[in-house]
C-alpha cells in the first residue's frame, strides 16, 4: 500500500486509502447491519465462520479446510492489507485479527469504533454487495498464538504468565455461568471486555495508557505474557487485540470457559 496503516486506525485513516488495490476491508457485523449498511467495498464474514460451533467449546478455531474456504470466498491473498471492523466494539474484529495471526498474516488493521464510528463520522456507507473473484488459499497454522487446555494448565502458578478473563464480574465470581461449572481459572484476573471500550467515543478502544493503568491495577505489567479468554473467545477477541496494541506477547485460549467450565477435572476458583 502507498500509505502504511498501523494496528489501530481511525475512520479518516481508512477513508484516505479507499480504493487501494492492495486493501481488503472485512465486515464482521450482524447480518442485519451488513444488509442495511456497510463500509463501501467491504466483504462480509459471518461470525459463525470464525468458530467451530462444536459443543461444549463452540468457540474453538474451525478446521483448516473451513478457514481456507472462508478466506478464498472473500478474495484473500497474503499480499493484501486487511482492515477489519464490526458493529459491537471490537470482539469479532479482534477474533478475526487473532485468526490472521494464526495463519501467519501480519498486514492488518482494526477500524477503531467499527461501523458505529464510521457511520457517525459521516463516511460513506451503502448496501451494495460487490462481486469478489475467489482465490485459492492454502494456510498453515501458527500455534504460538493459540493457548490450548494444556497450555493454560501449564501456566498456572507461573508468575510471568497472566490469565486475563474478559467475562463479566458475575461470571468470574461464579454467580453466573453458561457452563456446567461456574467460577474462574485459578489466578486469573478479571477485566470485562466492556470495560476496555470508550462508550462515549462510539465504542472505540480506550486510550492505551488508560488500558495499561487498568491492567497494572490487576497485576499485569509490561514484560508479562498474557493468555486471554472468555466463554467462547469472542469477547476475548477484543482483549487479545488490546494486549497486542499494548505490546504484550499474548495468546488466546480458544477453548475458553466453554471448555474449562464443562470439564470436571479442571481447577476452579470462586469468589466468596
Amino acid at each position: 500500500m502507498k500509505k502504511q496503516l498501523g494496528l489501530i486506525i481511525e475512520p479518516q485513516d481508512l477513508a484516505a486509502v479507499m480504493g487501494d488495490p492492495e486493501l481488503l476491508i472485512v465486515d464482521i457485523c450482524s447480518p442485519q447491519n451488513w444488509v442495511r449498511n456497510h463500509v463501501h467495498g467491504a466483504v462480509h464474514v459471518s461470525p459463525a465462520e470464525l468458530v467451530s460451533g462444536v459443543p461444549p467449546a463452540t468457540g474453538k478455531l474451525p478446521g483448516v479446510e473451513r478457514l481456507q474456504a472462508m478466506l478464498g470466498r472473500i478474495g484473500y491473498t497474503p499480499q493484501k492489507h486487511i482492515v477489519v471492523y464490526d458493529d459491537e466494539g471490537g470482539g469479532w474484529a479482534g477474533r478475526f485479527i487473532w485468526t490472521l495471526d494464526v495463519i501467519g498474516h501480519k498486514h492488518y488493521s482494526y477500524l477503531n469504533g467499527g461501523l458505529h464510528a464510521w457511520y457517525k463520522e459521516q463516511h460513506a456507507v451503502d448496501a451494495e454487495v460487490i462481486e469478489v473473484e475467489p482465490t485459492h488459499v492454502e494456510i498453515t497454522l501458527d500455534s504460538s498464538v493459540i493457548a490450548e487446555l494444556d497450555t493454560v494448565k501449564a501456566a498456572l502458578g507461573n508468575a510471568n504468565i497472566k490469565i486475563w478473563d474478559a467475562r463479566s464480574a458475575e461470571e468470574y465470581a461464579g454467580a453466573k455461568s453458561s457452563s456446567a461449572r461456574a467460577g474462574h481459572i485459578p489466578g486469573a484476573v478479571n477485566l470485562d471486555w466492556l470495560d476496555t471500550m470508550d462508550h462515549a467515543r462510539n465504542f472505540r478502544l480506550l486510550p492505551l495508557e488508560i488500558l495499561q493503568q487498568k491492567l497494572s491495577k490487576l497485576g499485569i505489567n509490561p514484560g508479562n505474557e498474557i493468555i486471554t479468554h472468555c466463554q467462547t473467545h469472542h469477547r476475548s477477541g477484543l482483549t487479545y487485540l488490546a494486549a497486542k496494541a499494548l505490546g504484550y506477547k499474548v495468546r488466546a485460549y480458544h477453548g475458553s470457559w466453554g471448555e474449562w467450565g464443562n470439564l470436571y477435572d479442571t481447577p476452579i476458583e470462586m469468589l466468596a
